[in-house]
């Protein structure tokens, strides 16, 4: 019999197979079968894991929820810093696009809980947004932290499309706007600071 820690690493390998299939090819295209000829195993190994292929999507888009990790920098330096890690991801070539949105473009018509899923990572990624706002003490946290998420969600698509990882930087300056329009200082591109103050004639 193997022992507990046999089974989890084993469960790993299926669940860090079918993460790189799903995300690579697409969740329809891949098929248990795929995966366990992968790995080696038989569908019956696999089931002893994943009850189903379900449950295997689930557990994959579960593992690509991952919350930001803490930053001693700035609440700025951090939004901004969002679309700079945008751009190395895009310049990847791996890079298929945001896995939830894909996942909810393939089965959200159809699968109810991928969607559940989808939703509350990017609520989850809204309000880290929102949180960093507040520190920053502006007016509407909650609206502009949608706006941030939007100009994330926009850079993405806009990559898939065009391959191009300078869309990042688009939304950064964009973000960067945002951000000097609710009153927050924000250091220019040539790392000079910029008072919101000044750019208004009232």
């Amino acid at each position: 019999m193997a022992s507990p820690h046999q089974k989890q690493t084993m469960k790993d390998r299926i669940l860090q197979t079918a993460d790189r299939l799903f995300y690579l090819k697409g969740i329809r295209a891949i098929g248990v079968d795929t995966i366990s000829a992968e790995i080696g195993i038989s569908k019956r190994t696999l089931y002893n894991h994943f009850p189903s292929k379900d449950a295997l999507i689930a557990a994959y888009l579960e593992h690509r929820f991952v919350q930001p990790k803490p930053s001693d920098k700035s609440p700025v330096e951090q939004i901004l810093g969002t679309f700079d890690a945008l751009e190395r991801r895009f310049g990847a070539k791996d890079f298929r696009g945001c896995p939830f949105v894909n996942a909810v473009a393939e089965l959200g018509g159809e699968d109810k809980s991928v969607k559940e899923i989808a939703i509350a990572f990017k609520e989850s990624r809204r309000l880290w947004f929102r949180d960093r706002l507040v520190e920053l003490g502006v007016a509407d946290p909650e609206g502009l932290a949608t706006q941030l998420q939007l100009l994330v969600d926009g850079s993405i698509a806009q990559d898939l499309v065009r391959d191009d990882p300078a869309m990042a930087r688009a939304a950064k300056d964009a973000a960067r706007v945002l951000l000097e329009n609710a009153g927050v200082k924000v250091s220019s591109p040539d790392g000079a600071e910029r008072n919101p103050g000044s750019l208004r004639e009232d």
